[in-house]
């Protein structure tokens, strides 16, 4: 079934629920724009920092693989979970619905969104300073605060555009983000070679823990944006099914996260800096490229904000205080600020950043691992859209089966931080199963599963 050609969706449960959280009614990304989505919106500076946080543990060619595993765990992941929203059109805080209910899927709608605005406050802060940065050389204006005021606004309106707005802005990013990225990578690799050669000649590096760990780092950064897969599926065409999708994925997010990755750990294993705005402002050798550098950092802190990081939490804002659209990425914007981002970009904020990453990862693992068991095996991919926007429904009130499961994932996962996402996925995928099967505070949940009386 294909949500475009849908009719069978009782107008009347949709009444009085905002046009960007019922069923897409138009599939506006096909695989060349859904590509360029998430190319443009994967060029993350937190990628920077995840690859400063590699020094001295693993060697260059270790890094590139716990970057590969990383991205192509987080390809296929968006692919299973988006697929939900793929074929219904419906958008995370709706596909949550029949795992949460209505009321509980504010539990996983605030455990998504706060990671959201954290990385949006810190990454408009570096986009702020690299503009900052441009403004002082060439005319000597220097005052960052305004500036992060205005870049935070500017990313806002964008945002306030919707998917239309987000589709052309990716589209025309993706080919000049790519080349920068190159080109940076190039600078690092010629302009500080023996440097780079004196700091990992004496690694000798690890397969263990520290190696696996890594992945977990390059895995949370996105570990967000694979919970709610389904607000980006929900655009694309029809024939982008799931294998497709996860090739998508993995063109569009492996050669992005490497070169960041590996820009991070050059630069800081060279210079000790982890700030990439302050580096490439005071050693690209010539003015313009300079510029163009920074004014890089800069937009490519644009594309993954508007994306990954005011959307998601914007659609929890509508669905759990009931706030417009514009409304609710306003408030992102707002919120993003309260987290005092200029905290998050000091010198040492490399290797908090790292940890904060796989601390919230313990969280969303979990989530991940409950929404997949609930489609896949328990609903076996069929939905009832009438129940899912039946606030009055079977799915009224909170399935406390998915709560506990999450708990009792978190709580596994806890005790090895380092691999929080994998860890979480088994022991919470079995609770939930088996709570369902047993718990009467889950009857209600049990229309269209296995278990349905």
């Amino acid at each position: 079934m294909s949500i475009v050609d849908n009719k069978v969706l009782d107008p009347k449960l949709v009444a009085n629920v905002d046009a960007d959280l019922q069923p897409t009614k138009k599939r506006i990304m096909g695989s060349v724009s859904y590509a360029a989505s998430f190319m443009g919106g994967c060029v993350s500076i937190g990628t920077f920092s995840m690859g400063a946080a590699l020094i001295g543990t693993l060697t260059v060619a270790q890094a590139i693989i716990a970057m590969c595993i990383g991205c192509l765990v987080i390809a296929v992941a968006l692919a299973i979970i988006g697929e939900c929203g793929h074929e219904y059109g419906i958008p995370f805080t709706v596909q949550l619905r029949s795992s949460f209910g209505t009321t509980g899927v504010k539990i996983p709608g605030v455990l998504r969104g706060l990671p959201a605005i954290v990385w949006f406050g810190y990454q408009s802060w570096v986009g702020a300073g690299a503009i900052n940065s441009c403004l002082k050389i060439l005319f000597g204006f220097d005052n960052l605060p305004i500036i992060y005021a205005l870049f935070t606004i500017l990313q806002v309106a964008l945002a306030i555009k919707g998917f239309e707005g987000i589709k052309w802005m990716e589209n025309i990013s993706c080919i000049f983000i790519i080349g920068i990225l190159i080109y940076m990578l190039y600078v690092v690799n010629t302009k500080f070679s023996s440097e780079i050669g004196n700091v990992f000649s004496g690694i000798k590096g690890t397969w263990g823990m520290p190696f696996w760990a890594a992945t977990t780092s390059f895995l949370g950064i996105y570990s967000t944006m694979i919970i709610n897969a389904s607000d980006y599926s929900r655009n694309a065409t029809d024939d982008i099914k799931p294998v497709k999708a996860t090739s998508i994925y993995t063109v569009a997010i492996l050669p992005v996260t490497l070169f960041m990755g590996l820009i991070g750990l050059l630069v800081t294993a060279a210079t000790g800096n982890s700030d990439p705005v302050e580096v490439f402002s005071t050693t690209m050798g010539s003015k313009f490229l300079t510029i163009l550098t920074l004014l890089f950092i800069a937009f490519a802190q644009v594309t993954t904000n508007v994306l990954n990081n005011i959307v998601p939490p914007a659609y929890v804002l509508m669905e759990s205080f009931k706030v417009k659209w514009t409304h609710a990425t306003i408030l992102v914007g707002v919120l993003s600020a309260c987290v005092m981002p200029w905290k998050l970009v000091t010198a040492d904020s490399a290797a908090g950043l790292s940890l904060f990453t796989q601390f919230y990862s313990a969280f969303l693992g979990p989530i991940f691992a409950v929404m997949a068991v609930d489609f896949f095996i328990l609903r076996k991919k069929k939905l009832d859209l009438n129940d899912m926007y039946d606030k009055e429904g079977c799915f009224k009130g909170v399935n406390w089966a998915a709560v506990i499961a999450i708990i009792v994932g978190s709580v596994c996962s806890v005790f090895v931080m380092q691999l929080s996402w994998y860890v979480s996925l088994i022991p919470t995928g079995v609770v939930y199963y088996f709570l369902m099967k047993t718990m009467k505070s889950s009857k209600g949940f049990r229309k269209g599963t296995i278990f349905e009386d």
